[in-house]
């Protein structure tokens, strides 16, 4: 890849300000409890025993039929903008590219299924 101007410093770069930044470490990402790191399972527990037990909002709530319906045709229009659709031209020359391999395939086939049955009635008569 190549490195634009002005990109921030990175030891890859070779600039010395990334030299003077202390490397993340992705243990501080992790509660401690009592000396000692939490899992991410335990942290949840401890979530859940802290709270009052009723279930929360969040991201996770359970949405209404026409609420993931709208969400399910949003996504999928988002998707579709994502796609790069070929041009006119590439889409023909894709086209005859699949027509011509079909038919080449086509014909091999067959051939091979006209032999077949020529060497089939010439060895059972």
């Amino acid at each position: 890849m190549t490195e634009t101007t002005g990109s921030t410093a990175t030891p890859e770069s070779g600039n010395s300000d990334a030299a003077d930044e202390a490397p993340v470490d992705a243990a501080e990402d992790t509660a401690v409890e009592d000396g000692k790191e939490l899992s991410r399972r335990d942290r949840k527990r401890a979530n859940r025993e802290r709270g009052d037990g009723t279930k929360s909002g969040g991201k996770r709530a359970k949405r209404g039929l026409l609420a993931r319906t709208g969400l399910y045709y949003r996504q999928i229009i988002a998707e579709l903008r994502k796609v790069v659709w070929p041009t006119r031209s590439e889409l023909l020359n894709y086209t005859s590219v699949v027509v011509v391999f079909v038919a080449v395939v086509m014909t091999l086939v067959a051939t091979m299924d006209w032999g077949f049955a020529k060497a089939t009635f010439w060895i059972f008569g």
